[in-house]
């Protein structure tokens, strides 16, 4: 598996995406966005990339109060599971919106995902998100799974909150997953990395602006240094191994960027990955180079960091 910094050259195909992004989606915020108006955008963007392949499995589950499905590809490993959080500025995203690529994550990594629809901003300030993500990762312990199979992901705002997880758990001493994982993470809601204005005219899908009204209404007074809002922020040691990727486009690669040196320096075994060309969340695009090859580089991380078999099991055998 690369170390830290590893870049993945780009395919003609992120010319294509730029310009399907600038015809697509409007990253404006103007006096009237609502809640309810990023939401239709979001939807809007997403809506040609929700179906997943026939041999993959849907099926609603009801985690306590949180709406969910298990998606179940061909072939899965049973005791290896994705607890997957979407994007969205913790105010925008659905099930329905990033189904397919949790079900192409979920079968290059031989696992099933949790995937769970946790409570959205404004309507559900900080820490709601957080304690969702929380009660669910306690829901899959009830059911008997060990640990240590357990992969927390996400992307954007759900890749932060899948390391504001961990966090929380090492915190309370609770039992750890067995990796992280997250696309284009959103670590550091106070918005002082650099490449929010270095690639504020490359990226064609967030602006500074975007993201300073996702925060303002996820935080509602919280401070956006608290680390588990903003794990950029935190103390990482102690955390389990994390693989990292970004769009060399995106304003938020300094994100990934920085939590990845951070997380060196304090001895996580951690790894960032940037693709040249890309923007936020290419992995969206069915099909081409870049995203199957960081689904596929993903997949073999989950697969080498994760167990199968529940511990209990191989110890009785």
């Amino acid at each position: 598996m690369p170390g830290r910094g590893v870049v993945v050259m780009a395919s003609w195909h992120s010319k294509y995406i730029q310009r399907l992004l600038h015809m697509t989606w409007v990253r404006e915020v103007t006096p009237d966005l609502s809640a309810a108006k990023l939401r239709a955008r979001h939807a809007k963007l997403v809506q040609n990339f929700v179906r997943p392949a026939s041999d993959v499995e849907v099926t609603p589950v009801q985690v306590g109060s949180i709406d969910a499905e298990w998606i179940e590809p061909m072939g899965a490993q049973f005791h290896r599971v994705i607890l997957y959080l979407h994007g969205g500025g913790y105010v925008a995203g659905s099930l329905s919106a990033y189904r397919n690529l949790v079900a192409r994550l979920a079968t290059a990594a031989s696992a099933r995902a949790l995937f769970i629809e946790y409570r959205l901003a404004p309507e559900h300030p900080f820490p709601a998100a957080l304690e969702d993500t929380l009660a669910a990762y306690k829901w899959l312990l009830l059911q008997g799974l060990d640990p240590s199979g357990i992969v927390l992901a996400g992307d954007g705002s759900g890749g932060g909150m899948a390391i504001a997880a961990a966090l929380a758990l090492r915190d309370n001493k609770a039992p750890m997953p067995g990796a992280i994982v997250a696309l284009s993470p959103w670590t550091d809601l106070a918005l002082s990395g650099r490449t929010l204005i270095k690639n504020a005219e490359k990226d064609k899908l967030l602006s500074i602006e975007l993201l300073a009204y996702c925060a303002q209404n996820y935080l509602r007074g919280a401070l956006p240094t608290n680390p588990l809002a903003s794990p950029l922020y935190a103390n990482l040691a102690g955390l389990p191994p994390m693989l990292l990727h970004a769009g060399a486009n995106e304003v938020l690669r300094d994100d990934a960027a920085r939590l990845a040196d951070k997380g060196h320096r304090a001895g996580v075994d951690i790894s960032v990955e940037v693709f040249e060309g890309m923007p936020h969340i290419f992995q969206l695009f069915e099909k081409i180079p870049e995203a199957e090859a960081s689904l596929g580089r993903i997949g073999a991380f989950i697969k080498s960091r994760t167990i199968s078999v529940p511990m209990r099991m191989m110890a009785a055998q």
